[in-house]
């Protein structure tokens, strides 16, 4: 089982979580379920997230919900939106600090993200100069 470090579900009118959209995070991993009867399930591990932003319409602010756009370079879900969730100013933080850990923790720079269709390990380190 996955230590999530939050969770919740994407929100319809009045902050209602009516949806079969559900989202979490764990230490080094962004998890996605949709649907009711044909459940898809999707993940990117956060050293792909190359950037986090916030979005919030005037109904989003009524309501307190917000909307987080994640670019990665991750195959399957390259740029997601985690959508209409509760505290979203706080949950990018969240996620920025657990990506820039992770990215960290696997030594991972920027460079290996100049060409995201190769996943390779380069021992030089460019980033002193």
């Amino acid at each position: 089982m996955v230590n999530t470090v939050w969770k919740d579900r994407k929100r319809i009118i009045f902050g209602l979580p009516w949806t079969f959209t559900k989202y979490g995070l764990s230490e080094d991993r962004f998890f996605m379920e949709t649907g009711f009867f044909n459940v898809k399930e999707d993940e990117v591990r956060l050293y792909r997230i190359t950037d986090v932003s916030v979005a919030r319409t005037f109904w989003q602010r009524l309501f307190g919900l917000g909307t987080i756009t994640c670019h990665s370079s991750d195959r399957t879900l390259k740029n997601f939106e985690i959508k209409n969730i509760k505290k979203p100013r706080e949950v990018k933080e969240l996620i920025s600090s657990y990506v820039e850990e992770e990215r960290d923790r696997k030594r991972v720079s920027s460079k290996e993200f100049i060409n995201s269709d190769f996943d390779f390990d380069d021992d030089d380190d460019d980033d002193n100069n």
